[in-house]
C-alpha cells in the first residue's frame, strides 16, 4: 500500500478527514475508523455482497473500493438509510417480512434493493432477482428475501405517492407473501448459492 495521507470522505451526509493509504479499501475505513458496522467483511473479493454500500446512490462493493478514488462522492451505509423511528422503506420491508436468519448478508441485500429502487422504483420480480443474483445468503433465506424486496417496492411506491399527493390512494398490498406456497427444503450444497440459483435452478427439491 502507498503511504498514508489525509483522505476526505463524505459518509451519510457528514464530512470526514482520515489518515489513510489511498489504496485502503473503503470497508476498512468505514468499520475501523468511523465505527460503521452495517457493511460486513465477507469475502474481500467483491463477490458476496455483504459489504455493499451506496456511492452516489448506486450499489458498490466496499471491500474492493479504494478510498483514494472516491473524492467528494456521497457514500451511504446501512446506518444512513434510516433509524428505528423512521426506517427506510427497504429496512421496514425486511423487518415486516422477517427477511433474515443470521443477518450477516442483510446489509448487502438491503443496500442492493435500495440501489435498485433508486433507479427503478417500480421494479418487478425479474428486476429484483437480477439485482440480487450477486448477493449470497448462506442460511438459505431466499424466499423471505424476495418477499421483503417485493414488499419494499410497495412501500417505496406508497412513500412516493404520499409525497406527491397526501390524498393519493395507496396501492393494494400483497404483504409479505412469498412466491411459493411453502418453503422447499434446500440441500446443504446450496448454502453458498445466490438467490437465482436457489429459486430458479435445480437446488430446490420437492
Amino acid at each position: 500500500m502507498s503511504a498514508p495521507k489525509q483522505i476526505a470522505l463524505r459518509v451519510n451526509g457528514s464530512e470526514h478527514q482520515l489518515l489513510l493509504s489511498p489504496d485502503a479499501p473503503l470497508l476498512y475505513a468505514l468499520r475501523n475508523d468511523l465505527g460503521l458496522n452495517g457493511p460486513k467483511y465477507g469475502c474481500g473479493l467483491g463477490e458476496c455482497g455483504a459489504c455493499t454500500v451506496l456511492v452516489d446512490g448506486r450499489a458498490a462493493r466496499a471491500c474492493i473500493l479504494p478510498v483514494g478514488g472516491l473524492g467528494q462522492r456521497e457514500i451511504t451505509t446501512l446506518e444512513g438509510l434510516g433509524d428505528l423511528a423512521a426506517p427506510d422503506p427497504v429496512q421496514q420491508a425486511f423487518i415486516e417480512c422477517q427477511g433474515a436468519q443470521c443477518g450477516y448478508c442483510l446489509n448487502g441485500m438491503i443496500m442492493t434493493v435500495r440501489a435498485l429502487l433508486n433507479r427503478k422504483p417500480e421494479a418487478d420480480e425479474a428486476d429484483i432477482r437480477r439485482e440480487l443474483r450477486g448477493n449470497l445468503c448462506r442460511c438459505g433465506t431466499h424466499l423471505e428475501i424476495l418477499a421483503s424486496a417485493r414488499r419494499a417496492v410497495e412501500l417505496e411506491g406508497q412513500r412516493r405517492a404520499a409525497r406527491a399527493s397526501a390524498a393519493a390512494p395507496s396501492p393494494a398490498s400483497t404483504g409479505c407473501a412469498t412466491a411459493d406456497a411453502a418453503r422447499a427444503p434446500v440441500p446443504e450444497t446450496a448454502t453458498t448459492a445466490t438467490v437465482d440459483t436457489v429459486l430458479a435452478g435445480p437446488l430446490i427439491r420437492g
